[in-house]
């Protein structure tokens, strides 16, 4: 996980915004459901969204009763990370260099002085990880 991927997890920390989406944070590590597989730039774990076909969660998502119409979740891969213990000991280490850099040493001064600031996609899709989305025969287009 790079700097700019534990900086998007502090963003939770922010009192607009309390709470975040970990899934795809916690889909890359051994204990999360889905298979290892080798690719030539090394491993990636299956990764999908409770949205997805995959999931079949379709009660949640109030598509007629019928099934999913279309699939609102992601299905695809996510870069290995290996074991979450250690993993998360590095997220946290990186949050916490994170909101040093911001300027803050504790979580409340965090909320209280952090400051969102937007920037050009290209700096973006630099700087983030990307999941590879599986194609399936029921894709729509």
């Amino acid at each position: 996980m790079r700097q700019a991927d534990a900086g998007l997890l502090v963003v939770p920390l922010r009192p607009a915004h309390p709470a975040g989406l970990m899934g795809r944070y916690f889909a890359r590590f051994d204990q999360a459901p889905g298979a290892k597989l080798p690719t030539r730039d090394g491993f990636v774990k299956e990764y999908w969204g409770e949205g997805s076909n995959r999931a079949r969660n379709w009660q949640r998502y109030g598509q007629g009763g019928q099934g999913l119409i279309f699939e609102e979740g992601v299905d695809g891969y996510v870069p290995y990370a290996g074991d979450l213990s250690e993993g998360l000991a590095v997220t946290i280490a990186k949050m916490k260099s994170t909101m040093v850099s911001c300027g803050a040493m504790t979580v409340q001064e965090f909320q209280s002085t952090a400051r969102l600031t937007v920037v050009s996609e290209q700096s973006f899709q630099e700087s983030h990880a990307t999941v590879a989305v599986r194609e399936t025969p029921d894709s729509v287009a």
